[in-house]
């Protein structure tokens, strides 16, 4: 028996992981899902497959070149113009497929019992079988109803919540005659679920579904992925592990070397040729590529870390995953959920919080906070605001621009006409600062008391005796040399504009 393995889509629900790599080469385990799939299918003697590829092909079509190296026999269909759907990718071989074939999708986790599921669809003599599994939540899947013969009798794509009249859902696997192709259109997009299969229920066609117990995982979005690496530590998929067991649900690859003093916590994967410092933190759940280093005192509670990735000392990780070639710098801290695009840089104690993501080559300053999304720059900023105040690198962070726009900023919250003091420390680049900030204020209306040179203690007692809104002071800040600080003083009457 031949398989179909639909390996084009561009996985758009799974970037930044998928912007330079396809979907079915997205890593579980450090392998890509795409070689599990083979390893299923092998499992079960289907060792003549036929990849369709659209999206970044060389990547598949470089890794499993022939199929020699992995026991099967590859054959590549590639869509040059326009991905023709799930339907129309295999209908697109049709002449390679002369007898009864299976089609699997490239993109999923599972370990179905495949000889069983043919073995269902011979007895039935079945046109087409759907492979099914119950799920918690169908809302994202095709919803099949089946009855007690097994006959597929309705089901619905990818329903609303008020639509919904089964929890069991189609897993993108079929079992198929190679009859059932001529009732699609050649060279044109179709579907199997919107378009093939409610033909074959019009035309009462024998549709079985085949319903697992077995695990499967559509490894459709970044939640979902994290599910399946888990999953598989878990051993609740059966998936093959390229690494020594050396300790209970440890696994550890070659010439990885392991710090006495490091704390390592079942089940955890540690790829090849990795360095995990003294004192490191690894917890349960953890899954580290080949060619990683980890430096001393990082704390690794559940993140995926890809090949290549270096993790700074004191580097704190939560849940996340990290692309290839990825550096987090000292003290940084990636949160749950974050996703660090390949080959970009967290700098020292810069923090990613939950849920960010990351495209490819990006760089975050040291000390920046993300909050946000990065996907157009190319970089971003430390947060320039602090507990005293607004401070950065003197002409490189705080420029006489920032300062005229910080001024303006300032000055938009007062009323028209409000009075405002500016004071200073004697050095040059504080003079520059405060004009730029005075011009700022005088852009909106605001009325400036310039105190000039005086320390930050003279400022803060005069600017409550005096009839002002607030007043600034600048000064190089007293604990880093190459770094100014702006401070705001409350003044005796800061009134702030009506709504």
């Amino acid at each position: 028996m031949r398989a179909v393995l639909m390996a084009g889509g561009s996985g758009t629900r799974l970037r930044p992981l998928t912007c330079d790599l396809p979907k079915p080469m997205v890593p579980i385990l450090n392998r890509p899902i795409a070689e599990h799939i083979i390893d299923l299918l092998k499992r079960h003697h289907i060792t003549e497959i036929i990849a369709t590829l659209h999206y970044l092909p060389d990547a598949m079509r470089d890794y499993f070149q022939d199929g020699n190296d992995f026991g099967v026999q590859i054959t590549y269909a590639v869509e040059e113009d326009q991905p023709l759907g799930t339907a129309g990718c295999v209908k697109n071989v049709a002449e390679l497929l002369d007898e009864t074939f299976l089609v699997i999708s490239g993109d999923s986790v599972a370990d179905f019992d495949l000889t069983a599921a043919i073995e269902f669809h011979k007895r039935n003599r079945a046109k087409a079988t759907l492979i099914l599994a119950h799920v918690p939540n169908p809302l994202d899947f095709g919803v099949v109803i089946t009855d007690e013969q097994h006959r597929i009798r309705r089901f619905l794509e990818k329903p609303s919540s008020s639509e919904i009249f089964s929890d069991t859902v189609n897993t993108g696997t079929y079992i198929l005659e190679p009859e059932v192709l001529e009732y699609l259109p050649a060279d044109r997009e179709s579907d199997f679920s919107k378009d093939l299969f409610p033909l074959l229920l019009e035309k009462d066609q024998p549709l079985y579904g085949y319903i697992t117990k077995n695990y499967w995982c559509d490894v459709g979005h970044l939640d979902a992925y994290r599910e399946a690496q888990y999953a598989a530590l878990q051993r609740r998929v059966r998936l093959n592990v390229p690494y020594q067991e050396r300790s209970p649900s440890i696994w550890v690859g070659q010439n990885t070397y392991i710090d006495p003093t490091a704390q390592i916590a079942p089940p955890t994967l540690i790829g090849s040729n990795c360095r995990i410092g003294a004192r490191a933190q690894i917890e349960s759940g953890t899954v580290i590529g080949d060619n990683v280093t980890i430096g001393a005192d990082a704390d690794l509670k559940r993140p995926i870390l890809w090949n290549g990735v270096i993790i700074g000392e004191e580097a704190h990780l939560r849940a996340c995953v990290t692309a290839r070639g990825v550096r987090i710098d000292r003290r940084a801290h990636v949160l749950e959920g974050a996703i660090v695009g390949s080959l970009s840089t967290v700098g020292e104690e810069a923090l990613i919080n939950p849920d960010v993501r990351i495209w490819p080559s990006k760089k975050i300053e040291p000390g920046a906070t993300l909050n946000m999304n990065l996907i157009w720059g190319h970089a971003a900023h430390r947060n320039l605001f602090g507990q005293r105040g607004v401070s950065g690198l003197a002409n490189v962070d705080i420029t006489p621009e920032f300062a005229v726009r910080l001024g303006a900023a300032y000055g938009s919250i007062l009323k028209p006409g409000s009075q405002v003091t500016v004071s200073r420390d004697q050095r040059s680049i504080s003079r520059m600062v405060s004009r730029s900030l005075i011009a700022g204020l005088m852009s909106v209306g605001v009325d400036v008391l310039n105190l000039e040179a005086a320390a930050i203690p003279v400022a803060r007692t005069v600017v409550p005796t005096l009839q002002v809104s607030g007043g600034i002071h600048v000064r190089v800040h007293p604990e880093k040399p190459t770094h100014i600080l702006i401070e705001f003083l409350m003044g005796r009457e800061l009134t702030y504009p009506k709504p």
